[in-house]
């Protein structure tokens, strides 16, 4: 039977849900398990590819053509395998499957609502990919913050999953922001308390506390949010800022988030996680032994996510071969109006070139 794991964000966004669900997913292949990840998108645009980079970031468009959301890149970058349409659903594409329902007349006259047309079809996608591939184990992303309207059917359907398939089944991981405020020296807890409560209210206690944080926050913190969140004291994960967001695998693996899923799924841990190639592909990452400058020429590199899969591309490379890659982005229209020139950008600078085009 596959399993399901589903991980949430509370406080703010952008702390970093696809980066946790990528690094849970790649110890979990590790294992030798079989593993895929999925997002699902609050907004109500069919799909991003008309969205304006600047606001949500690259389009990153998969084997079969799907325009989908910036996290599948980090998917397939973490786990070394393609992505599909299945894998990025949105709230834009979820009503319009049942509005289409609708007008065929398959709900036979019953009036279509929320619950539990909407929050069925999401089940539906959720469950899709573990049904048509026997996955081991299917990670859903769950895009917003909980707490955002938008969110609610989504939180709606989590809470029904959980209780039609059991809690050895189905688990909840929420990450959230522990702040620290700088004139007292200290971390705060009351974010992630009420990030919790916002969860708690949706009908969802989290299996899995993952608090993202500047500073190591230590047992006594740990047991406090223990105590008020009312996650065990092991399962408050930390996850510390990294230089790179290839090293939140090796921190997950310290904080053995690995093996305390394996546990709540009831699935048996045969071996550790082999990260190998992993901590080789890092070693080259951080020691470098040589430089190379590319200037990247692009209409919205005002956002460096507006071309995150170029920007990681020749990092790849970079690291396969040891090499530093420097990136310095160059305002295309700035360029084309004259208010900076060739010469200007680049001085005596020795550089190589890649242009955004050729990547769309």
């Amino acid at each position: 039977m596959t399993k399901y794991i589903f991980v949430t964000g509370g406080v703010t966004s952008s702390l970093g849900k696809g980066i946790i669900a990528a690094s849970l997913a790649k110890l979990l292949q590790a294992k030798g398990l079989f593993v895929t990840i999925q997002k699902f998108d609050p907004y109500i645009n069919i799909d991003p590819g008309t969205m304006n980079p600047l606001e949500h970031g690259e389009c990153y468009v998969t084997d079969d053509g799907a325009e989908t959301d910036l996290d599948l890149g980090h998917y397939e970058r973490f786990l070394g395998i393609p992505t599909s349409q299945e894998n990025n659903v949105t709230t834009g594409r979820i009503y319009q499957t049942v509005i289409e329902n609708e007008r065929k007349g398959e709900y036979l006259g019953k009036t279509v609502q929320v619950i539990p047309h909407i929050t069925d079809e999401i089940k539906r996608r959720i469950e899709l990919l573990g049904n048509k591939n026997k996955f081991d184990i299917v990670i859903t992303e769950l895009g917003g913050t909980v707490g955002d309207i938008e969110s609610l059917p989504y939180l709606e359907a989590v809470r029904q999953m959980k209780r039609q398939l059991g809690n050895e089944n189905c688990i909840v991981i929420h990450l959230t922001l522990l702040p620290y405020l700088r004139a007292t020296h200290e971390l705060k807890t009351k974010p992630t308390q009420h990030s919790v409560k916002e969860l708690q209210m949706a009908g969802i206690i989290p299996d899995i506390l993952v608090c993202r944080t500047e500073h190591s926050m230590g047992d006594e913190m740990r047991r406090k949010i223990s105590s008020f969140c009312n996650v065990e004291m092991d399962d408050v994960i930390e996850a510390i800022d990294v230089d790179t967001i290839y090293d939140v695998p090796v921190i997950m693996l310290h904080e053995r988030l690995d093996r305390i899923v394996l546990s709540k799924l009831r699935l048996p841990d045969k071996k550790a996680a082999d990260l190998t190639k992993w901590n080789n592909f890092l070693e080259n990452v951080k020691n470098p032994t040589q430089e190379i400058k590319i200037g990247l020429v692009g209409k919205y590199v005002l956002l460096p996510d507006a071309y995150k899969s170029i920007y990681e591309s020749l990092k790849h490379a970079g690291a396969h071969l040891r090499c530093r890659v420097v990136i310095d982005a160059v305002d295309a229209e700035a360029l084309e109006k004259g208010s900076m020139t060739v010469e200007k950008t680049l001085g005596k600078a020795r550089w190589n070139f890649s242009s955004s085009r050729i990547w769309r």
